[in-house]
């Protein structure tokens, strides 16, 4: 007794830990209302007010006082973090100032509004976010919240106000809250505040008044916030109960349990329980107790069972299985752990004779049932005819086999015994008896191990005890040897049928873990929801035993507006109108269901939340598993192939959501670029034929043709400016493909060179092409643009006395082509990034929008071939196209391969 009274050092440590880890960490704590104006916010700075004045440490991070005199007056006499200025759409907005807060390191801050959208370019992008890195760093938070923005329920909130609220935090945190304390106020006298002006400014309180602030709407939204701190109140009734190992039930809220089993009578039991719950307003659960000696069920009570768990969870209630080898004490354990207050079981049916042999089930749950009521319920007396215990094994199926190997193995050792009489004492035919017994126990279960017991004693009796070949005994002693027979053979049989089904049943687990560690395995190193479903299909035909689809929505927003089948199964319009139910009631259908259980397969919805993913169709030709083991089975199979969905979901959406950041830098690149390169040579035109209009006759013949010439070299600035972007558009759309030709290299660089003329003029511009640079084949207008490009950029980042190199190459069927100059060079960790579109460098006020160098990629690429940005050494950059071209035959032979690209060059 005193070993069993002990503690267990495992959950003393655990409880030390888990004490030490409350005491430690940063508490949160949330002050909870159902409307704005119900003084949350007031009486959070109350009592900061009562700690401030006790000497702790408060600080003021941010509280929202919406032109409360009275909040405002709390805030005089506690210390306030300074507000950070955030511009967003053109406005400045005071925000929360994180980083102060962090630096201060206050022991309570006081957050107002936990549910609000922070402003764009803030690290967290919502408040509570920031609540959690101060709660993480340490300092106790306090703040307010809504019922509304609670995110569970946020629908249930849209379905009475009309009204979506967008900002809104996750359960998580609720239920990370150390504290939280209802702030609450009557209907009626939050709308006499809300006339006076206390809550809005007047004309929002109209509107305000009109719409979401109904009294209707605020009796709900009162009720759902009673609800959920009256949940909070149970859990934290529940963990202290089991920190403190309280065995005892607290009556401090109702809570029904329903004793269900195989019996018809558990219907009216269930029913019942259902009213008496209902009446009570408490919650209910269906329990069933598998005892792991006991007679497995034949398939009608296996089948009733399903349907009375099915009822339960119809009728509301929760259904839980327990296994013990006590119904009766697993039942009362579970009472007591979850704070049940009453039980519900039927009237016994049975004859009194099995109480007696078999112990009571009733009697035992009413003497330990201690301050539990236990309630009897009478079920349908017509229906407990034809119960399990009623029909007793009537309807179990004749192992004629078992039977018959049972006779024939004590005939066999019968026989033994006597040919071998002077050999074989007494007590070595009796362990013959007792071995034969055990071995048709392990092979055919306990009915042909019981009938090997009484045929083993009866031969007994007729072969071996005297007289022989009579069942007449003379020695009265033979008959405590017969019943020791008997009785170990009953408890040899009883012992080995149970190894042998706990062997089945651990056979059965193994192939359920190996098929769900096979399915885990495989979904690691999927990479979008089609290859899941894929996946999945296989592994759940193989675990079932039949053909199995994946059936992916296809509609707009994930509607089944059609499916998209992934999978050895091949759905028709049958198996699809199944899908199409199950997928929009997120209830499984099909066979073996309560819905189209004529159907060929039964569906099964893939839910994620509140939300459908997708169904999994199975069609088998055996009859669905309805056991609990095998519903749990498939449960964790669904979930499985669900977090894989969801997982790929959220990987689409984030490359979407990286996808649509970059369009929208490169958008904001482009028009900060293109309007500035734009509005550049425009107000030089504007500027320069306003003064032709305007003053013609005061010009001399000199200034109209600078002014002309403005004209016209802006007019070609943009018109390069609008090149540049059409060039890229198409080959980034993959139009443009090289049109290659065989040309000589030197002409292509002479045309980019002669374009360039008005801009390179006054340059040290050199070019080293070999006399003996064969024909290559290239794309001669692409070519000329790269040139013009990479020369044009030269010209820009460098000084006007800067030398521009160009030189080329050929080798190794390779044209090799350095545009190089002596300008300031690259910024390190620029040399990739200056080919990116609309990256300006450091010397961005030389002009361009960042797409020259970019064209040049794309052209050396349309080329197959690739262009690199370095430092030289000694000052400036190069840039280094490599691409594979034909070597033509009127060019001489090949120079072989590419030296030193930078010799002393050549002027």
């Amino acid at each position: 007794m005193d070993d069993e009274r002990r503690p267990d050092p495992d959950v003393l440590l655990r409880k030390v830990q888990a004490e030490e880890a409350r005491r430690t960490r940063a508490r949160l704590r949330i002050y909870f209302g159902y409307s704005p104006g119900v003084g949350k916010t007031y009486t959070m700075l109350e009592v900061a007010r009562l700690l401030r004045a006790d000497g702790a440490d408060v600080v003021v991070g941010c509280v929202e006082t919406h032109g409360r005199p009275e909040t405002a007056a709390l805030l005089e006499g506690l210390e306030a973090l300074p507000r950070r200025a955030v511009e967003h759409h053109g406005t400045l907005q005071q925000e929360f100032d994180l980083d102060a807060a962090l630096a201060r390191k206050p022991k309570v801050l006081l957050l107002d509004e936990l549910a609000h959208a922070n402003a764009a370019g803030s690290r967290h992008p919502k408040r509570w976010q920031d609540a959690i890195e101060l709660l993480e760093s340490g300092i106790d938070v306090w703040t307010t919240l809504n019922v509304q923005h609670v995110e569970s329920l946020n629908d249930v909130v849209a379905q009475i106000t009309f009204v979506r609220v967008r900002e809104t935090v996750p359960d998580a945190v609720l239920d990370r809250a150390d504290e939280l304390e209802l702030v609450d106020l009557p209907p009626d006298q939050l709308l006499a505040r809300l006339g006076e002006g206390k809550v809005h400014l007047p004309e929002q309180a109209r509107r305000a008044a009109d719409n979401f602030f109904r009294r209707g709407n605020l009796l709900a939204l009162r009720e759902l916030a009673l609800r959920r701190t009256a949940e909070r109140v149970d859990v934290d009734v529940a963990a202290y109960r089991h920190q403190h190992e309280i065995r005892s039930t607290w009556a401090a809220g109702e809570r029904i349990l329903v004793c269900v089993g195989p019996s018809p009578t558990s219907a009216s039991l269930l029913r019942g329980g259902r009213r008496m719950a209902a009446g009570l307003r408490a919650p209910w659960v269906a329990a069933y107790v598998e005892a792991p000696g006991a007679f497995a069920l034949t398939g009608p009570d296996r089948d009733r069972l399903q349907a009375n768990l099915r009822l339960a969870e119809s009728l509301g209630g929760e259904v839980v299985r327990l296994t013990g080898a006590s119904a009766s004490g697993e039942i009362l354990r579970y009472a007591r752990e979850h704070n049940v207050t009453r039980i519900v079981v039927g009237k016994p049916t049975h004859r009194r004779w099995r109480d007696v042999l078999r112990g009571s089930f009733v009697s035992e749950l009413v003497r330990g049932s201690g301050t539990i009521e236990v309630h009897f319920i009478a079920g349908d007396e017509g229906g407990a005819e034809d119960s399990p215990a009623r029909r007793g094994t009537a309807a179990r199926r004749v192992d004629w086999l078992g039977y018959g190997t049972a006779a024939a193995g004590v005939a066999a050792i019968s026989g033994l015994g006597v040919g071998l009489r002077d050999v074989l004492s007494l007590p070595d035919v009796a362990v013959l008896f007792l071995l034969l017994i055990m071995v048709v126990a392990m092979r055919f279960g306990r009915w042909p191990a019981l009938a090997a017991s009484a045929l083993s004693v009866a031969a007994y009796d007729f072969c071996f005890v005297p007289p022989f070949y009579t069942m007449s005994v003379h020695d009265a002693r033979h008959f405590l040897t017969f019943a020791m027979m008997f009785a170990v053979g009953l408890v040899i049989s009883a012992l080995a049928d149970r190894l042998r089904r706990q062997e089945r049943a651990a056979r059965a687990r193994e192939a359920r873990t190996a098929a769900l560690h096979a399915l885990s395995r495989e979904l690691v190193g999927a990479t979008d929801a089609r290859q899941v479903a894929r996946i999945a299909a296989r592994q759940a035909g193989a675990a079932l035993g039949g053909e199995a689809a994946v059936l992916l929505p296809d509609g707009p927003g994930g509607t089944a507006a059609g499916f998209v089948a992934e999978g050895t199964l091949r759905p028709g319009e049958d198996v699809l109108s199944v899908a199409r139910w199950a997928f929009e009631h997120a209830r499984p259908a099909g066979r073996g269901t309560d819905t189209l259980p004529a159907s060929p397969a039964i569906c099964f919805p893939l839910l994620s939340g509140t939300r459908t993913l997708g169904v999994l169709a199975v069609r088998s030709p055996a009859h669905p598993p309805d056991d609990p083991e095998s519903r749990s089975h498939i449960d964790a199979f669904l979930r499985q192939t669900t977090l894989a969905l969801e997982r790929a979901r959220f990987e689409e959406e984030a490359q979407a959501a990286a996808l649509r950041a970059r369009t929208e830098e490169m958008r904001s690149s482009l028009l900060s670029a293109v309007s500035h390169d734009l509005r550049t040579p425009l107000a030089a035109i504007t500027g320069a034929a306003t003064t032709l209009r305007d003053d013609p006759d005061r010009l001399g013949s000199r200034q109209r043709r600078e002014l002309t010439e403005t004209i016209c070299g802006e007019a070609e600035r943009m018109g390069r400016l609008i090149g540049n972007l059409l060039d890229m558009m198409r080959l980034e759309s993959g139009r443009v493909s090289p049109r290659r030709e065989w040309v000589p290299l030197e002409d292509v660089v002479g045309s980019a060179l002669g374009r360039l003329e008005s801009r390179l003029e006054g340059r040290d511009v050199r070019t080293d092409l070999p006399d003996d640079l064969p024909l290559v084949s290239i794309d001669p207008v692409l070519f000329e643009q790269l040139f013009v490009n990479l020369l044009e950029n030269a010209a820009r980042h460098t000084p006007r006395e800067a030398r521009i190199e160009l030189l080329a190459r050929v080798g190794d069927g390779r044209l090799e082509v350095e545009v190089a100059d002596r300008g300031p060079g690259l910024p390190a960790g620029e040399e990739e990034r200056v080919f990116e579109k609309f990256h300006r460098g450091p010397h961005a006020g030389a002009g361009g929008v960042g797409l020259g160098l970019p064209i040049c990629r794309a052209i050396a690429e349309a080329h197959g071939g690739t262009i690199a940005a370095a430092n030289r050494e000694g000052g400036g950059a190069s840039f280094r196209i490599v691409i594979p071209a034909g070597v033509g035959s009127a060019g001489g032979p090949d120079p072989g391969g590419l030296p030193d690209m930078l010799p002393e060059a050549k002027a």
